[in-house]
């Protein structure tokens, strides 16, 4: 059994079993189905919700990848688009992966719940130069005042 800081609750895997050499977990659908919401809920409470429109989400889906319990959503935003996958890892941590047609990319591998926002935003919208997003961000406003988009 093991259990998970954010909200102190036990989580039972079904199995633990082997998969050639390496020790595998199979989880059950309403297992990853907790874990996902869970995920989904944390992003959503603690990051500013112009943040998460500014990065034009389309949908969330529940999914297992790299054998983890994993919320993915597609997003269009600044820096990437492609999809955004948020994978639950038994030390109780977050991996945050970017998967587009050109591959996949652990973007963080040991993600704490309240820096989920954060570090996705910084990947996919606004970079680490955060005068030259804060003029990017002016001209757009300017676009739509003045009917241009």
């Amino acid at each position: 059994m093991l259990f998970t800081r954010q909200k102190k609750q036990l989580i039972s895997w079904k199995s633990i079993g082997w998969k050639g050499n390496k020790k595998s977990i199979v989880m059950d659908k309403s297992e990853i189905m907790a874990v996902v919401t869970t995920i989904r809920e944390q992003l959503i409470t603690l990051t500013n919700s112009n943040v998460l429109f500014s990065w034009g989400i389309q949908g969330f889906v529940a999914t297992i990848f790299n054998e983890m319990a994993t919320l993915k959503f597609r997003v269009n935003g600044r820096l990437f688009k492609g999809d955004v996958l948020i994978c639950y890892n038994t030390l109780d941590y977050y991996e945050i992966y970017l998967s587009n047609e050109d591959g996949s990319k652990c973007i963080c591998n040991e993600a704490y719940y309240d820096n989920l926002g954060d570090i996705i935003d910084t990947a996919i919208e606004s970079g680490t130069n955060k005068k030259e997003y804060e003029e990017f961000c002016h001209g757009e406003w300017f676009k739509l005042l003045s009917g241009q988009i």
